[in-house]
């Protein structure tokens, strides 16, 4: 018999026992094992699944062999991804994934963000933070794989812009569908342009008016957020023009017909120069403004649009779009008579999602090759 000292521990085959009989847990076992036995290989390829707090990363080597499977927080993310070498690093497009793609940049890592949809059929049976890692770092090094352009912070700083008057414009109309819906309970209805709402804002604010002091006490509440509203909405219209005079790119799109500061402003912040299109049709696909299709067997069937990608900018460009169409009629010359031509034998509105298209299509050749509008 084979007598150890005191407190010795004994490698079986199980795992490290000691005199007393102790066995580690099988998954701490495997967690030595995976940090010792592999802790000299390089890592090529990290999948990060970012959250507010806790950050699960995954990593595999050139053979695509695991080496890297650890749980971080917030403070010690970028100080553990800084001890590893400049590699592949993939990360869903969620939110702070543009900051975070920012940051590890900075340190030399390559990184490229993913859509969540074409992550999701990635992941390995129940979904969880280790699953999603593994997911990130399968699907970034797919060939066919979409990647999202990482946004700099001037971009990100004119998207807010745009997504604050965007909520100031949401919340004043349901402001304007309330006051219309309880004035209407008083017999007092109006048109539904400006000038309609402007009647029933004096019919509110008025002194002399012929509703009740409480009706006109509550709903000079919601007149006043209506104001409010206009006023902030008007402030951030005069930053975009502003924005619009300073950039060269903005100043370009403007020259095209149904182009205003918030088209020509948007549309350099969601495109860069060789942006992640490769072509000016995959970039009004993005936009959802393409026909819907479901073929199969040599067979084409074709719906409406798909509404897919980003839907304030698909929203900018119909509403461009339809005030060219408007104003089509009577004028020759370059895209009026294409315009004119669509009128004659298609909708109204099938003419303003072609002419969104068109213009998607020229804008993306202006952003992205640095050209000017040209007329036809």
């Amino acid at each position: 018999m084979i007598a150890f000292p005191p407190g010795a521990k004994v490698w079986l085959a199980g795992g490290a026992t000691d005199m007393m009989g102790w066995t580690p847990p099988l998954a701490r076992r495997q967690a030595v094992s995976l940090a010792i036995g592999r802790r000299n290989m390089s890592v090529s390829v990290i999948g990060v699944d970012i959250a507010k707090r806790v950050f699960q990363v995954h990593g595999v080597d050139a053979q695509g062999r695991t080496v890297l499977r650890r749980r971080l927080t917030r403070a010690t993310f970028l100080a553990e991804m800084a001890t590893h070498p400049p590699c592949l690093v993939g990360m869903d497009a969620g939110s702070g994934a543009h900051h975070w793609g920012r940051c590890l940049a900075e340190l030399g890592h390559d990184v490229r963000l993913m859509p969540p949809q074409y992550v999701r059929p990635y992941v390995k049976g129940n979904k969880h933070d280790a699953a999603d890692a593994e997911a990130c770092c399968e699907a970034v090094q797919r060939p066919g794989m979409r990647f999202v352009p990482v946004k700099s912070e001037a971009q990100q700083a004119t998207l807010m812009l745009h997504g604050v008057r965007d909520h100031f414009i949401r919340r004043r109309t349901g402001a304007i569908n309330a006051l219309r819906g309880h004035l209407a309970e008083f017999g007092l209805v109006s048109a539904n342009q400006r000038a309609g709402l402007n009647q029933l804002l004096i019919a509110v604010e008025e002194t002399g008016s012929t509703l009740p002091r409480e009706v006109t006490d509550l709903l000079g509440m919601i007149a006043a957020e209506i104001r409010d509203y206009d006023r902030s909405i008007a402030e951030l219209d005069k930053k975009l023009v502003a924005k619009c005079k300073e950039d060269d790119v903005s100043r370009r799109l403007r020259a095209m017909p149904g182009v205003g500061p918030v088209i020509a402003t948007a549309m350099p912040a969601f495109l860069t120069a060789g942006g992640s299109f490769d072509r000016a049709s995959s970039f009004a696909a993005w936009l959802g403004i393409t026909p819907r299709q479901h073929s199969s067997g040599g067979k084409e069937r074709t719906f409406g649009i798909t509404k897919r990608g980003n839907t304030y900018l698909r929203k900018q460009l119909i509403h461009g779009a339809r005030a060219v169409v408007r104003v089509a009629r009577g004028r020759t010359g370059g895209i009026w008579d294409w315009i004119n031509k669509m009128l004659e034998r298609r909708h109204f509105n099938i003419v303003t999602v072609a002419v969104a298209n068109k213009m998607a299509r020229i804008m993306w050749s202006m952003v992205t090759k640095g050209t000017a509008y040209r007329a036809a």
